[in-house]
């Protein structure tokens, strides 16, 4: 005997119903900006990078769309600077998914919000199971929304009749996921709470430069020493240079794990070098010369790097334990009733405290440990009122619980 399992019938396709315009030229968008200006509601966005493609994270393409208008694509290529969106259309809410990861683009475009819906943001803070566009239309929605263009190479011209519509469609239903948001958010008492982050969004700064970027090359572990360090750091360095060079992805030219072979297998010669499998790459054998030329340098250098960078924050948390054993011990307390908060709020725990903050607290703890101290130590390494409003009382007496069970001195 078997039993019949029913299956869960497919959802229905999102399709697009609106018009779908390509915008590629000056007279265009002042008639794509004439239409947006005359639909209603709030500005849908999106933007389109060629990341893994281009050295540049420069939009190739940015999506428009408001409640009874077309859906514009708008190809800064061939328009230009898109300032003209900000200075007639600012005055709007404008919805944007993951908003963190479009608005530079989108700045360096000329397109600058003043108030923002982030919907991949207020999906988290209503503790929604998926916060991907795809997973949030099918559970908001109900519609299946295709993502097989994703990673494709935006920076493509002419581009591909089907990449439209895929690109039209994360941009015409965002109206209505951000009104379902919406809704839940005010149900759950969060409205508040998504408004002060969506305002956070928009004035956070850009991201500091790392001081010793190269450190970033995967497989870095591998490489011992100060001298073989030395090459690895002029081959990621020529190799960044080259690719700023061609506006091409680094790993497009010769990949990560390449450049690490190359380091570890020491060529005594540049025909080794060539000769060598693991050193792969589009330009691994075009451009011999300058890699050659890099490691050369790397093993001339007298600036020779430390075995690890120096960081102003806190050591990995891996090391806390033997390093700072209260640090670990307050971390590990402190995570615990996070997740409890998180649990009962239906709020990520990420969401609910920065994890740099919490690590840079524990590991350093104020003079006074009491809910005030706490509060005001977090607001100063950035994090917002409604998120110390939450954890503050709770941090505290997790570091006062732990600084009672530290052993005293006899």
């Amino acid at each position: 005997m078997s039993d019949d399992v029913e299956e869960t019938p497919p959802l229905p396709p999102a399709v697009a119903k609106a018009p779908i315009v390509l915008v590629e030229d000056r007279a265009a968008f002042r008639l794509a900006l004439d239409g947006l200006v005359q639909g209603s509601g709030p500005l849908a966005l999106d933007a389109e990078r060629a990341s893994g493609f281009r050295y540049s994270s420069r939009a190739y393409l940015v999506q428009a769309h408001r409640t009874g208008t077309p859906n514009f694509l708008i190809d800064p290529v061939g328009v230009g600077a898109l300032d003209d969106i900000t200075h007639e259309l600012s005055h709007l809410e404008w919805i944007i998914h993951a908003a963190h990861q479009d608005l530079p683009c989108l700045r360096e475009a000329g397109v600058n919000p003043v108030t923002l819906f982030d919907t991949e943001l207020g999906a988290r803070l209503a503790g929604l199971p998926r916060v991907g566009l795809q997973g949030v239309v099918e559970d908001v929605l109900g519609l299946s929304l295709a993502k097989e263009h994703s990673a494709a190479d935006w920076s493509t011209r002419p581009l591909p009749a089907s990449w439209l519509t895929y690109a039209a469609l994360d941009v015409e239903y965002l109206p209505q996921v951000r009104d379902e948001i919406h809704r839940i958010l005010g149900e759950q008492g969060k409205a508040d709470i998504a408004a002060e982050e969506f305002e956070a969004q928009l004035s956070l700064a850009p991201n500091t430069p790392r001081t010793e970027p190269w450190r970033r090359l995967s497989g870095l572990h591998q490489i011992r020493g100060p001298r073989k360090l030395a090459v690895a750091r002029e081959l990621w360095v020529t190799r960044e240079s080259f690719a700023e060079e061609t506006d091409t992805a680094p790993g497009r030219l010769v990949p990560d794990r390449a450049l690490v072979a190359a380091v570890l297998a020491e060529p005594p010669t540049k025909r080794d070098l060539a000769g060598l499998k693991a050193f792969s790459g589009r330009a691994s054998r075009s451009e011999l010369d300058r890699w050659w030329s890099a490691i050369e340098r790397g093993r001339a250098t007298k600036n020779l790097p430390e075995a690890r960078s120096t960081s102003e924050g806190p050591p990995p948390p891996r090391v806390w334990a033997e390093k700072n054993p209260v640090a670990w011990a307050r971390l590990s307390a402190s995570k615990e009733e996070l997740a409890r908060l998180s649990e009962e709020r239906s709020i990520p725990s990420e969401n609910l405290l920065t994890p740099d903050f919490l690590r840079r607290l524990c590991w350093d703890a104020p003079v006074d440990i009491s809910p005030p101290g706490i509060r005001q130590a977090l607001l100063d390494k950035g994090a917002r009122a409604w998120q110390v409003n939450i954890v503050a009382e709770a941090l505290s007496t997790v570091f006062h619980t732990v600084g009672e069970s530290e052993p005293t001195a006899e």
